[in-house]
């Protein structure tokens, strides 16, 4: 969708690299932010059941498109765990690290494929958010199915916490697309 707007504006290719990477910036900090917030309030049970840096990432997604979105994907959990590990506390827990990288990396790729035709019509932010959770939670699943003989993780585990998210998954298939289309109104008045 940014990259949508920055073209209609006939903005340089250095000009489109600097937005993106300044948005991107912004949502990886609220990806670490977030969390750190949900945890203070409601404990880590709060953050497997409300899931806050999912929230960033599918925004992400949809605004930058998917290879921008698979970056956001990737780097916010690897960041979030080195900035908390310094504090002593690290989140994500090392054990849940790669899979979170995984699976928010499908979260930004798969939310991201929709970003142009988010631009044309903002009611597309619904099945992109929707698509790239169910994605990022099978491909969870999937993979530690895959590995469970050799994680702490085993898939048993993680249908379980896929069910303990799942209003925090609801709750995002909701409000990240409305934040996306009043994001996309805000940027088209802007054009005119």
């Amino acid at each position: 969708m940014i990259e949508q707007v920055l073209t209609r504006h006939n903005a340089a290719l250095r000009v489109k690299i600097t937005v993106k990477t300044l948005i991107s910036l912004g949502i990886i900090a609220l990806a670490v932010i977030l969390p750190q917030l949900v945890h203070l309030a409601l404990g880590a049970p709060g953050g497997v059941q409300w899931l806050p840096m999912y929230l960033p990432i599918l925004l992400g997604g949809c605004l930058l498109g998917s290879i921008w979105g698979l970056g956001v994907g990737v780097l916010a959990p690897v960041i979030s765990f080195a900035i908390t590990a310094l504090a002593g506390n690290p989140m994500p827990a090392l054990a849940r690290l790669p899979y979170m990288i995984v699976e928010l990396a499908v979260f930004g790729a798969v939310s991201g494929l929709f970003s142009r035709r988010i631009a044309q019509n903002g009611w597309m932010a619904f099945p992109a958010v929707l698509l790239a959770e169910v994605s990022g939670r099978l491909v969870f699943l999937m993979i530690a199915a895959i590995f469970q003989s050799v994680s702490p993780l085993s898939a048993a585990t993680v249908w379980s916490q896929i069910q303990t998210g799942l209003l925090g998954m609801v709750l995002q298939a909701v409000f990240v697309p409305f934040m996306v289309m009043g994001l996309r109104l805000l940027l088209i008045r802007n054009k005119e």
